[in-house]
């Protein structure tokens, strides 16, 4: 694999993790917070991200059944590189609420992350069943088939769904362009 490869192949991977995560901040603006006490979301530096885990933290030791602040420590787990800690932070929220797409997509990254490649792709399968047009559950899955399990075959089917969904979107750009660094056999349909 060639330094243009891996800097496509990392780009992509950088642009679907944070549309995932965009994604999920828009379905779930309009939710009411469960919590008294606000967990801030959003990027930040080291500090930022370890004060909103030690603040997260608290509020779940005394409100275990707090979904949004569970997923709140996942995706600063996430954030910062601590895919262990993501994936149980995110554990959690599914034990609350186990068809929650995003979280199953995230937390299937973060299996993708510790090189647990069949349980990323059940949760990415399982985030599909659920909801067949979840962009970045397919887009995720076909990376770990393409990139990861280096089965192109396989990761044809994911790409050609994001593009039969929504051909313009940014996932589809990425999948468009990673099947051409991929070849013939991995370019998209003709309409």
């Amino acid at each position: 694999m060639n330094k243009d490869s891996i800097l496509v192949i990392t780009v992509a991977m950088i642009v679907g993790l944070l549309g995932g995560y965009l994604i999920f901040s828009i379905s779930n603006a309009g939710k009411a917070e469960r919590s008294t006490v606000a967990v801030s979301n959003g990027s930040g530096s080291l500090t930022d991200h370890t004060q909103r885990i030690a603040q997260a933290e608290k509020i779940v030791a005394q409100d275990p059944k707090n979904l949004n602040v569970w997923i709140s420590l996942g995706n600063d787990y996430f954030d910062m590189e601590q895919p262990q800690k993501a994936i149980n932070a995110y554990a959690k929220a599914l034990e609350i609420d186990p068809n929650n797409t995003n979280v199953l997509t995230d937390q299937g990254a973060m299996f993708r992350k510790v090189g647990w490649f069949d349980k990323a792709l059940a949760n990415f399968e399982r985030a599909n069943k659920i909801d067949p047009k979840h962009l970045q559950s397919l887009f995720n899955s076909g990376l770990v088939y393409s990139v990861d399990l280096k089965d192109h075959v396989k990761a044809r089917p994911y790409w050609k769904k994001i593009l039969e969904i929504d051909p313009n979107s940014a996932i589809a750009q990425q999948v468009k362009g990673m099947m051409g660094q991929q070849g013939g056999a991995m370019s998209p349909p003709m309409k």
